[in-house]
């Protein structure tokens, strides 16, 4: 009786030790594709000031990915963040906004004043205001972010409104760039 059991604990072993060669190649891909896989995400968050008539908007996006697209949009070396970084570089990069970054209010296209970035650690941070906004006469505001998706199909481009009370989110991808508030 006892060569038995300890034939069936032998076995046992075995398919317990199978088991875990098995989870492990199956998991070990998983873990390979995780590290390799980076995510492409930038997060915009649009506010009202009642105080200076404006829109305030705050985004921010990963200080490589930036230097990336600008090197390969307009061919230099970016180096935002860093000892290095030159005018030339915090030129285009408010040229790239300009580029991907439109609002609308009632349907038209609106100008906005760059005021200026920080850093914090690996990301940009970059804040625009739409001044003259007459809020009370104002039925629709709409932002069309195309941040980085010209290099990064995968990008997503979080925005949130919290304007007059009203909160709304959208995650803009490269075929959806377009966000729209209606108050």
């Amino acid at each position: 009786m006892f060569k038995y059991k300890a034939i069936d604990l032998i076995k046992k072993a075995r398919k317990e030790k199978n088991l875990k060669k098995g989870l492990f190649l199956f998991i070990l891909p998983l873990l390979a594709f995780t590290a390799a896989h980076k995510f492409y995400i930038s997060v915009t968050n649009v506010g009202y000031s009642e105080k200076d008539n404006a829109l305030q908007v705050i985004t921010r996006v990963f200080l490589d990915d930036m230097n990336a697209v600008l090197k390969e949009r307009y061919g230099i070396d970016a180096q935002l963040g860093t000892a290095a970084e030159s005018e030339m570089d915090r030129e285009y990069l408010e040229k790239y906004l300009r580029s991907k970054f439109i609002f609308e209010i009632d349907g038209k296209k609106v100008e906005y004043t760059f005021l200026g970035k920080k850093y914090d650690t690996d990301m940009v941070i970059c804040y625009i205001e739409v001044p003259k906004i007459n809020l009370p006469e104002v039925s629709t505001i709409a932002i069309t972010n195309e941040i980085l998706t010209d290099l990064f199909d995968d990008q997503q481009n979080v925005v949130h409104f919290k304007i007059n009370g009203q909160k709304k989110s959208f995650v803009l991808i490269k075929s959806d760039t377009k966000g729209m508030l209606n108050l």
